[in-house]
């Protein structure tokens, strides 16, 4: 009775189909009519779904994805689609199951699995185009040259609609040859391709692309308790472990698959032993898998590769890029868009990221420079590696990078006789990250070209140290007490510091001048672009520092005892960020021409009285900020900074006056020079009239918490004054002469304006909106 119920059904399901009709009236003869029926019911018998994958999940909504970029039943003309990702992925699982579900709407289908592979081999584009010509038109003839499978392709295919899979495509040859031109193929036709290369993709103009992304967290479990046991239940022992399994996966379907079959049959001890194992080494059929797109790259793209796995995961770009630009003394950024377009790293918010066992393929990679011996690889990242290094004076001539960065709860001492880096000749660049050294460090090889080490150990940089490459150079919270680098003169002193201060160290960094040429003495600091001394509490004047010719970062923030700066400061062409926040003893600052200079930074210098006079035109510096200053003066060269839009000056607790320095009624041009300040603001600051009066094309000014009585009539001149705020002005009575343009003022806690003063406020009130004694007036 079930079989009969099962034939009625499927009889009454093929009732309801719709066949082909046959026009009785029409010429075709019924035997040509019938014979198309059966090669079309013969076409789709004959083609055998592919086997995709035992338990698929997660691969509806990505097949979904895909075929959402395809228009199956457009017949306009061939398209090709890009599906990219890292290896193990799920690519090819992917173009299977799409294959799999629509191959029955195309007169010719081919599958061409592993083309990178395949090519490996002498005769595999040759190959595999014999493969492709056998699937869709049953040509077994054997070709001589690429060239010749071309044209077989071209003239073979041209009328008819085809499905063509190329998978695991890394060469733009290997698509030449196979799929060089839509126009090879009639129109409906569509061409996948598969790759780890996203840039291939777009170098052969394929518009319509889908990345491949891992499991999310639910699929993953499904995925491996399904390898693990052949079922969606576990015991509730084991979902700690499977849980542990499926975070060290991160969602790569190649190693949950991997992973699962290994702890198959394993009892719980077991499992933990496994997976500590794979924590310490990527197993070898993933690290095989994953390796290949390493193997793909150039030697330049390879190295910056294991740098980013070893060192800056999780970075942000512009944090570690100025640190490789400087060790390859060459721009990376071209090569880390080579390594996002390998799928072998990507960047989310500004910052790299990787997969973990990707990261993990690039530790390992450089582990088998020396397994046993790690002073003799290029990169030392783990303080497992590093102490006994060091300890043992082991290092060589072959470490590159050295990157140490103990945890903040760790206090652990490394003991060192202070000489160990001697014999690492090839180093050029440190990083040291809290970590405290029982000595102080009486060597540094001569070739860095990075030297990043807040507190530095030692009372003094090396006598020895010649560092002619040097780019970036970060000590800070160090104890340095006296500083040399070359300069204009022979003897080239460029710090002092106070032995007064605590800690009482001395530090010194010595040349050797002799009978050099001044160029060449010089050119021993030419590659400088970065010096910070940040928070060196005995720092007590900057000297001569016009040697640093190339310098582009400096930085001298909450150094509390620095009371003079040389005037060479001022005539870097190339400085581009000068940082002097939190100089609390700082009374003056020289005359600056600093044409290249984007941003200044003097806020919270206590004791500075005024602006620096600025002696020629500074156009590429928009933004100025002082909080905290005691700055009452600024010099008429003050508009030379033409290209200034905000400038903020927010006074160190109590209001003081602005004006300019020697003004007179006379000095004052009759049109302003500063058209491009248009956000000012001077908080707990009281400027004077002939100070506003050179702001007129202001947008938004700030006035919060001054001591004026009386809002000078100059405002008039605004005529683009949009925003006004004068908020906690306590002794202010009288606001005059406020523009047309004016759309919002703010004069909470405003408590001495006159009566007068406020029922002219509210009578314009239709004009802007109006904040006042706590109440808002809207335009009506």
């Amino acid at each position: 009775m079930k079989r009969l119920r099962e034939w009625k059904k499927a009889l009454k399901q093929a009732a309801d189909l719709s066949g082909y009709h046959f026009d009785l009236a029409g010429t075709e003869y019924e035997s040509n009519f019938i014979q198309g029926i059966v090669k079309e019911v013969s076409r789709r018998i004959d083609r055998v779904p592919l086997h995709v994958t035992e338990f698929p999940v997660g691969l509806e909504s990505q097949v979904l994805k895909v075929k959402s970029l395809m228009d199956v039943g457009c017949h306009d003309g061939a398209q090709m689609i890009g599906i990219h990702g890292i290896g193990g992925i799920g690519k090819t699982t992917l173009a299977k199951e799409i294959y799999n579900r629509i191959y029955d709407q195309f007169d010719k289908v081919c599958f061409l699995h592993d083309v990178r592979e395949i090519c490996s081999t002498k005769y595999g584009l040759v190959h595999l185009q014999e493969q492709l010509l056998f699937q869709t038109v049953g040509l077994n003839d054997k070709l001589g040259h690429v060239s010749e499978g071309i044209q077989f392709i071209k003239e073979r295919l041209q009328q008819k609609k085809v499905l063509l899979i190329l998978d695991d495509v890394d060469q733009p040859d290997q698509l030449k040859a196979l799929a060089g031109d839509l126009n090879w193929f009639c129109g409906g036709s569509k061409v996948i391709v598969t790759t780890r290369d996203k840039h291939l993709l777009a170098s052969y103009g394929v518009e319509k692309t889908y990345e491949v992304n891992g499991l999310n967290e639910k699929d993953a479990l499904d995925l491996l308790r399904w390898k693990v046991c052949k079922s969606n239940k576990i015991g509730s022992s084991y979902e700690g472990i499977l849980e542990h399994a499926s975070r060290y996966s991160s969602g790569l379907p190649l190693a949950l698959e991997v992973v699962g079959s290994d702890l198959s049959g394993k009892s719980k001890d077991e499992w933990s032993s496994t997976l500590a194992r794979y924590e310490r080494t990527v197993p070898k059929n993933i690290q095989q898998i994953l390796k290949v797109s390493f193997d793909a790259l150039q030697e330049e793209d390879k190295s910056l590769f294991l740098d980013i796995a070893c060192f800056f995961k999780g970075c942000r770009l512009e944090e570690f890029q100025d640190i490789l630009d400087a060790h390859y003394t060459y721009c990376i950024k071209n090569h880390i868009g080579v390594l996002v377009e390998k799928s072998l790293i990507k960047i989310i918010g500004g910052c790299v990221t990787l997969h973990d066992l990707i990261e993990e393929m690039g530790k390992e990679i450089v582990r088998q420079e020396s397994p046993k011996e790690p002073g003799k690889r290029s990169r030392l990242w783990s303080h497992e590696d590093i102490v006994p290094v060091l300890h043992a004076n082991s290092g060589t001539r072959k470490i590159e990078i050295l990157y140490l960065n103990f945890s903040l709860s760790k206090e652990e001492e490394v003991e060192w006789k202070g000489d160990e880096l001697k014999k690492m000749e090839n180093l050029r660049t440190i990083i040291i990250r809290n970590c405290p050294f029982s000595k102080g460090c009486q060597h540094l090889p001569n070739g860095l070209r990075v030297l990043d080490w807040p507190k530095y150990p030692s009372e003094n940089l090396p006598s020895d140290f010649f560092p002619r490459k040097l780019s970036i150079c970060r000590l800070r919270e160090s104890s340095l007490t006296t500083f040399e680098f070359p300069s204009s003169s022979k003897v080239g002193v460029m710090f002092s510091f106070s032995s007064s201060c605590v800690p009482t160290h001395y530090c010194k960094i010595t040349h050797f001048f002799s009978s050099l040429s001044l160029f060449y003495f010089l050119q021993k600091f030419l590659c400088m672009r970065e010096l910070n001394l940040d928070h060196n509490q005995s720092l007590t004047q900057i000297l001569d520092i016009s040697g640093l010719l190339n310098l582009e970062i400096l930085s001298f923030r909450d150094c509390s005892n620095l009371i003079t700066i040389h005037n060479s400061i001022g005539f870097l062409n190339k400085l581009k960020i000068l940082n002097v926040t939190g100089c609390s003893k700082l009374s003056s600052f020289p005359p600056i021409k600093l044409t290249s200079l984007l941003k200044l930074e003097l806020s919270h210098c206590n004791n500075l009285k005024s602006f620096p006079e600025i002696l020629g035109d500074m156009k590429h510096i928009t933004y100025i900020e002082l909080v905290g200053t005691s700055i009452e003066q600024f010099p008429f060269s003050f508009q030379n900074l033409s290209m200034v839009h905000t400038l903020q000056i927010f006074g160190s607790g109590k209001p003081h006056n602005l004006s300019w320095i020697n003004a007179r009624e006379n000095d004052i041009p009759s049109s302003t020079v500063y058209s491009n300040v248009q956000f000012l603001h001077l908080i707990e600051c009281n400027p004077s009239n002939d100070f506003l009066r050179r702001f007129v094309n202001v947008e938004v000014l700030d006035l919060s918490g001054s001591n004026l009585t009386v809002l000078s009539k100059c405002l008039k001149e605004c005529h683009f004054l949009q925003r006004l705020c004068l908020n906690d002005c306590k002794y202010l009575q009288e606001i005059t002469g406020i523009p047309p343009s004016l759309k919002r003022l703010s004069a909470l806690q405003c408590n001495s304006l006159t009566s007068s003063c406020r029922s002219m406020l509210l009578s314009q009130v239709l004009y802007f909106v109006l904040y006042l004694f706590d109440f808002i007036f809207n335009i009506s």
